[in-house]
């Protein structure tokens, strides 16, 4: 590490290649975060989203990692703070949905893929986190984001009960780490995106359903990414424990 941090420090971004992560990389970025961001598989889009910070002036890294191994997490972890320095902040950001479904046609092999990465990964990033930030450990604090889903209230019925119960996990979780860590310098906050304009959805779904919002249209990458560099910054500093929706109304 030879060169000096950004102005707010390091934020960590998993699952940062694309969608809401790649969004929320580029408005850290923006708002004065060097960047590091994780993904599983697509190294090129990764490369693109650093290309995207370095040409707001910040350092960024990508590091490979499955947040369901907890050795690619803690890899992931020390290469960061050894290329960019310190984590201030986490964002929280790695899942995944499978093909909509009715829950009496889930199998096993389904339900370990959803809630080992949406739900155990949170907790295992989640954690490793508090191991270098809490100053009950000798860090210096920090923040730490849950991307979360509305669909954790809504309940997905017909289609992703799975994914939004795994969701509503890292609600449950976002709630009762920022009581166990708010005395030790971090702040732990949740998003809840509704329906927005990324690839994840299924072809079609963003024209069958974007307009049932009371807004009428689904919501950009760009208005949840916003809402992550808010929440992690010093501005938000009197927020833990928060669930934000950012959904339309719906």
């Amino acid at each position: 590490m030879t060169e000096s941090v950004g102005a707010r420090g390091v934020a960590l971004v998993t699952g940062g290649s694309r969608g809401i992560g790649a969004g929320a990389a580029v408005a850290l970025a923006e708002d004065g975060w060097d960047v590091a961001v994780s993904y599983r598989t697509q190294a090129d889009e990764a490369a693109e989203v650093v290309a995207a910070c370095e040409a707001l002036g910040r350092r960024a890294v990508a590091v490979q990692a499955d947040v369901a191994e907890v050795n690619d997490i803690e890899r992931l972890f020390e290469t960061v703070t050894n290329e960019l320095g310190r984590i201030g902040a986490v964002i929280n950001n790695a899942g995944i949905v499978s093909p909509a479904g009715r829950v009496a046609d889930y199998d096993l092999a389904r339900l370990d893929r959803v809630f080992r990465i949406n739900t155990i990964g949170a907790f295992l990033v989640a954690g490793a986190a508090v191991r270098r930030m809490s100053t009950a450990r000798g860090g210096k604090g920090g923040v730490i984001v849950n991307v979360s889903s509305r669909g954790a209230v809504l309940g997905s019925a017909n289609e992703y009960v799975d994914y939004a119960s795994s969701k509503a996990a890292v609600d449950t979780l976002t709630i009762g780490l920022a009581n166990e860590v708010a005395s030790e310098g971090i702040r732990v906050v949740g998003i809840r995106p509704g329906l927005i304009e990324t690839d994840i959805h299924e072809e079609g779904r963003l024209e069958r359903i974007g307009t049932t919002p009371p807004l009428g249209r689904p919501g950009k990458v760009e208005e949840v990414a916003a809402l992550i560099a808010f929440l992690a910054s010093d501005r938000a500093s009197y927020m833990t424990g928060s669930l934000v929706d950012v959904a339309g109304g719906r």
